[in-house]
């Protein structure tokens, strides 16, 4: 009997131990959870388009990152520069490095690069006729009126071998530089976004792949010359001041990511190529 005692004595025991040593759930303390990140809008100016596009779908992964992008869409190349120096914009895509350089230069901006985005080969098109060694001479040839812009389609109509220009004319080359013109092409300048419109009004025109896609044309399918290996890669532009803001590290990142070079690939089909 004191055996049986004893044994249910130790059996008490052991439970209020155990009891003591153990807190309830419902008393156990709280880990406070992280707080949320601080909600963070970027104004960000592009030109209408590819480069739109593109934004957008890296806008749709910013956002489950809590950073929302206020889309500034464009349709001159002269606004999104003031706008970003301006600090209307705090980020543009939409431009090349000489692009960027000429405008620094002759408008006293101060605008830096801080990553590569894509690259929009240039193409001739015409809708008078199927390659450009048909064009008669006199014929009459748009090209863009700004100096990088220009210069470039100059050096297309150099490279398919229509013309030849000063060797120290550079990415800025204008018809003064022209040196040989056996078909006497007439170059006319307008502005960039004009030359989709003018087309059926010259016999040919270079024009820049996000205007092209913007009216419909196919680089791949319609232009009858296309830039090779093109050095003018666009660039994402902010102040001096910004280059190391977490939000503007964090849109490079998911710009140049395998997400953003699927979207473009697929959704381009080479007209676009990344640049990074």
């Amino acid at each position: 009997m004191k055996r049986f005692v004893a044994l249910i004595a130790a059996v008490l025991a052991l439970s209020l131990l155990a009891g003591c040593g153990a807190k309830p759930a419902a008393d156990a303390p709280k880990v406070a959870a992280a707080p949320a990140a601080k909600p963070i809008t970027l104004k960000v100016g592009v030109t209408a388009g590819p480069h739109e596009q593109i934004i957008k779908d890296v806008a749709a992964r910013l956002a489950k990152e809590n950073i929302t992008l206020d889309i500034k869409v464009f349709t001159d190349y002269k606004i999104p520069n003031q706008a970003l120096q301006n600090k209307e914009l705090d980020v543009n895509i939409f431009q090349h490095q000489p692009y960027l350089d000429k405008e620094n230069k002759e408008r006293g901006f101060t605008l830096v690069t801080v990553a590569k985005a894509v690259t929009f080969p240039m193409g001739v098109y015409s809708k008078k006729v199927k390659k450009l060694n048909e064009l008669k001479e006199g014929a009459r040839v748009a090209i863009p009126n700004d100096a990088t812009n220009g210069g470039r389609a100059l050096l297309l109509f150099q490279a398919a071998g229509l013309i030849k220009l000063k060797p120290e004319a550079g990415i800025t080359a204008g018809a003064k530089d022209i040196v040989e013109n056996p078909k006497k092409l007439k170059f006319e300048e307008l502005d960039a976004a004009m030359l989709p419109r003018v087309l059926p009004d010259v016999d040919a025109a270079a024009i820049n792949t996000n205007y092209a896609l913007d009216a419909g044309l196919s680089p791949i399918k319609d232009a009858i010359y296309l830039e090779q290996n093109s050095p003018y890669v666009n660039v994402i532009a902010v102040r001096p001041e910004d280059k190391e803001r977490p939000e503007i590290q964090k849109l490079i990142k998911a710009y140049q990511s395998p997400e953003t070079k699927q979207f473009i690939d697929t959704t381009f089909q080479g007209a676009v190529v990344v640049g990074w």
